[in-house]
């Protein structure tokens, strides 16, 4: 099978078994992503360095507007699709075989998790994975500690207050607060310039 084919198996709701084709691929992709991530965590780097191991880990490019304090981990990497103008602060984990899409303006603070995949809820099936994308839109601010579980959208514009659980889609322009997060209010907008 090759990364192309496994790729398109990981629609929403996809299950691999553990021991199976699909789980020795991610098994492979996994070590990929660790020799890339120590390279990246363990000496200092440019911005430009920093831009370039990204788009290795990821297997595209990334634009040079892109910015990340290390340390950063994942267990795939080649599922991970970031727009421009992302910033991406120290400590976070990304788990992106179902997919992580991070569209243009998005900043994500210090050690947030994004995790696409949840285990089997029957015990004798639980080392098999169901997996779900993330979406996170334009503008979107994720604060410190936040963790985002498998099959969420943060609408554009939203913020997600430090340490949330954010278990369920979250609209456009609201701050979303809490374990699980809520909804608290819409984002207050500059009345003059109309901007988030």
């Amino acid at each position: 099978m090759t990364f192309e084919e496994y790729l398109s198996n990981m629609n929403p709701g996809y299950t691999v078994d553990g021991g199976s084709e699909d789980h020795l691929i991610m098994h492979e992709l996994s070590q990929r992503a660790l020799k890339i991530t120590m390279e990246l965590n363990n000496k200092y780097h440019t911005k430009e360095e920093i831009v370039q191991l990204m788009s290795e880990l990821t297997g595209q490019k990334i634009d040079e507007s892109f910015g990340m304090f290390p340390p950063f981990y994942t267990d795939c990497g080649r599922n991970i699709h970031i727009g421009n103008n992302v910033f991406i602060n120290a400590g976070c984990k990304f788990q992106d075989q179902g997919g992580i899409y991070i569209e243009d303006g998005v900043l994500i603070g210090h050690n947030a998790v994004l995790a696409t995949i949840n285990h089997m809820e029957d015990p004798e099936k639980r080392a098999g994975m169901i997996f779900q994308p993330i979406h996170i839109e334009k503008n979107v601010w994720i604060g410190a500690n936040v963790t985002v579980l498998p099959g969420v959208t943060i609408g554009k514009g939203s913020i997600i207050a430090a340490g949330a659980v954010v278990t369920k889609d979250v609209p456009a322009n609201m701050i979303a607060a809490g374990v699980p997060a809520k909804v608290i209010r819409k984002v207050k907008k500059d009345a003059e310039k109309g901007e988030i």
